[in-house]
């Protein structure tokens, strides 16, 4: 277990290292820069005087090491779109909009999906299972944003009972938590839905029935059970998906979330703000894969890791 988790660890540090060079050399590929947007285009000696200030004057390989460099120190620079604030104040303010969304959306999608592929297995083939069925399809086929657009239309404009976007209160939650809930909830009932069909048909369910063992019984200790590796393989990484944040959603219901701030950051050229972030979601994904891998060893006493 220790040796399989220092070369995950590892190939997860080589894996950052490429992400960073990649992503490094792909900015500073597009025209532009960060003093050459807006409306107002800066004189050319204040712009040669930020690009001095900022160090964009010296040549890339010197600026790559210079954040590689602020990362180690875990300083990360500051935001030249937003100079009187560090990048790691910046993710502080938005990344935990993000994840209390993502955590609601979260909540649930896991109970929810979960019900509805059990409830479709079991129910296989009825008119229960094509009602199942259809609210998973739809929420992993329908963009989050039409879905983002429905709640509004239904619950903020025909029904005005909630706020069409903003922050500040609970209200503000309700409806971009469900648009965040729609597509891992689908998800998730699929996958339920196939892993406990495939279980009920293995010979260990066959015997189980043959000896007289309740049918619910059969369900919930081995077809759910043994149903629970496949889920672990799309159900972890949702996390580091929904905590990074939702770009549409966001910016639909106006909430100041880090998907939103990420695209900002994007148009703005803002270099440490889009490294960093980028670098903080492979970490993420690298380390919530790690998890996976190690809790399947866990469920399943047959894995074994090394």
């Amino acid at each position: 277990m220790i040796g399989f988790v220092s070369r995950r660890l590892l190939s997860l540090f080589v894996t950052l290292i490429i992400v960073s060079v990649v992503v490094f050399i792909m900015m500073h590929s597009i025209p532009g820069g960060p003093f050459s947007l807006g409306k107002m285009p800066l004189p050319e000696e204040v712009k040669e005087k930020l690009k001095a200030q900022y160090g964009l004057d010296k040549p890339l390989v010197i600026q790559y090491f210079n954040y590689v460099k602020s990362v180690f120190t875990l300083k990360f620079g500051r935001s030249y779109q937003n100079p009187g604030e560090t990048v790691l104040e910046l993710i502080g303010r938005t990344f935990p909009v993000s994840a209390l969304l993502g955590g609601i959306g979260l909540i649930i999608a896991f109970p929810l999906g979960l019900g509805l592929g059990l409830i479709s297995a079991v129910n296989r083939n009825s008119f229960i299972d094509y009602i199942t069925t259809t609210v998973s399809i739809y929420g992993i086929s329908v963009p989050r944003y039409v879905t983002s657009m429905l709640l509004m239309l239904i619950f903020a404009i025909w029904l005005p009972i909630l706020p069409t976007g903003g922050w500040g209160s609970w209200q503000h939650l309700i409806l971009p938590s469900i648009a965040y809930a729609t597509m891992p909830t689908g998800m998730i009932a699929r996958y339920t839905r196939s892993s406990i069909l495939e279980a009920l048909n293995k010979p260990y369910t066959k015997t189980a029935r043959a000896k007289g063992v309740p049918e619910w019984r059969i369900i919930l200790k081995h077809a759910l059970r043994n149903a629970a590796v496949p889920l672990l393989t799309i159900s972890l990484p949702l996390v580091s998906g929904f905590l990074t944040g939702s770009i549409f959603i966001e910016k639909i219901f106006r909430v100041p979330g880090l998907g939103k701030f990420f695209v900002t950051s994007i148009f703005n050229r803002d270099y440490p703000v889009i490294m960093t972030l980028l670098l903080m979601m492979a970490l993420m994904l690298g380390v919530t894969f790690l998890i996976t891998d190690v809790l399947y060893a866990v469920v399943d006493p047959r894995v074994r890791l090394d």
